[in-house]
């Protein structure tokens, strides 16, 4: 068997499972009406040159659709392009593409407009849903799509607009993308860029759509050595942040420590000034390798595009990723954000295939952190020992930030399976208001979204 970064928590499951019924402890909130999902890497063989890479895994949807106070069932199933079509002895649901590449996407799940879309970046095409996890095939929506999509986007809660930040090795620019309400493609522009630098997720406020061009770059010598994800980071290449006039188009650079991104928190505009909160790791890809660079701390930066400059600040330097916070905020000032703690940087995201020995059996810390980015501090949601939760989804309730209740999945080790937790936002160190327990293991992933019906 070669090399793979799929053991511990990211070790993948085998089987398609349905599921109904589920057990319940505590109360399910009678209000949440809809599913929680979320995907991720899970391939179909760990003997594929797929499995060398965590980002390069076919994606695998998991699913809990709640109602009425009752789990009414589980599901997962796997994204299937063309090829897990044929090797699940099935026929292929399209051959649309971009740039001939079909990829199963394993990095986020989305609802817009009535679909459920499974995203990824790097040029490759979402893959649109059924309601129970079925898939109905790639989407360019409705040919509104001039070339692939992006894994993050962000939705304007007061226009309805969903936000975009496409790229692709083989463009000379990224490409902003925005759907109205209705999931129509009516804006795209496309801003120049050099070097091919990887762009996973960027951030929106009101004015700007907020753009990381960091140095981690488009490597041929990394392609050429056979490395699965040919980007590596490039200190060269400078390290800015932009923003991009949504009135306009026009951008304005400036300059920013060198750095890389992976996730933003949320951004804002305050007076001429932007303020972005976002994980930030010093360096990443070195070598092209996923477990060197520095540990991932969440920092604000203040933006003044007036004298050109970035104002850095540490929120908090515990190790954590994957932050979230109220989405009916996005854009705007707001005051709490959740994420998962890691152990360490090799717990985050796993290392190189060359590098396996050092990985640890378990990949995310067993606890949650709830930021208050007004008081400055942190509470610590801690789960079970060898637990190990995923990414925090916040759903609201009230129109208070905070009332509303925190998602997550949690891997249970005295089941071997995994439980679907609700915490209350607003005691958040309590007991769980319910947990869901599901019939199988949830392997580790990357990022979800609740829908609600």
């Amino acid at each position: 068997m070669m090399s793979h970064p799929y053991r511990g928590g990211f070790a993948p499951v085998t089987e398609e499972i349905t599921a109904f019924d589920l057990e319940v402890t505590g109360r399910l909130p009678a209000e949440l009406n809809g599913r929680y999902l979320r995907n991720g890497p899970n391939p179909l063989s760990l003997d594929d040159p797929a499995s060398s890479h965590l980002f390069l895994g076919e994606g695998m949807v998991h699913g809990v659709r709640l109602r009425d106070g009752r789990a009414e069932w589980y599901r997962n199933r796997w994204v299937r392009n063309a090829a897990v079509s044929r090797r699940l002895g099935e026929e292929p649901r399209s051959t649309l593409t971009h740039a001939g590449m079909d990829f199963a996407a394993n990095t986020h799940v989305i609802g817009i407009a009535g679909r459920t879309l499974a995203t990824v970046e790097a040029g490759a095409l979402p893959y649109e849903l059924g309601y129970e996890l079925d898939t109905i095939g790639p989407c360019d929506f409705d040919g509104g799509l001039p070339g692939g999509f992006a894994a993050h986007t962000h939705l304007d809660p007061a226009t309805g607009e969903l936000h975009a930040m496409a790229y692709f090795y083989g463009w000379k620019h990224h490409q902003h993308i925005v759907l109205d309400d209705k999931g129509t493609v009516i804006q795209t522009r496309d801003v120049p860029i050099a070097d091919a630098p990887m762009l996973h997720d960027f951030a929106l406020t009101e004015k700007y759509v907020v753009i990381y061009d960091l140095p981690v770059t488009f490597s041929m010598d990394q392609a050429q050595r056979g490395a699965p994800i040919p980007y590596a980071w490039n200190p060269a290449h400078g390290s800015r942040v932009g923003l991009l006039s949504r009135a306009t188009g026009e951008v304005r650079w400036v300059e920013v420590a060198p750095c890389w991104v992976f996730h933003t928190l949320n951004a804002y505009d305050d007076g001429d000034q932007v303020v972005v909160d976002l994980v930030r790791y010093p360096e990443r890809f070195v070598d092209a390798r996923l477990d060197l660079g520095g540990l991932p701390t969440l920092d604000r930066w203040r933006i003044d595009p007036v004298a050109g400059t970035v104002t850095e600040t540490r929120l908090d330097d515990r190790a954590q990723e994957f932050p979230r916070m109220d989405e009916r905020l996005t854009g705007r000032p707001y005051r709490y954000g959740y994420t998962a703690a890691a152990r360490s940087l090799n717990d985050v995201l796993g290392p190189a295939c060359t590098e396996l020995e050092d990985l640890p059996d378990e990949a995310f810390d067993n606890t949650l952190i709830k930021q208050d980015l007004t008081a400055g501090t942190q509470q610590y949601r801690q789960f079970g020992r060898d637990a190990y939760v995923g990414e925090p989804v916040f759903v609201p309730s009230g129109d208070a930030e905070d009332d509303g209740y925190v998602l997550s999945f949690v891997n249970n080790p005295d089941r071997g399976a995994a439980d679907l937790v609700v915490l209350s936002a607003q005691d958040f160190t309590g007991a769980p208001v319910a947990t869901v327990h599901l019939p199988a293991r949830v392997p580790l992933g990357f990022h979800g979204s609740w829908i609600a019906d």
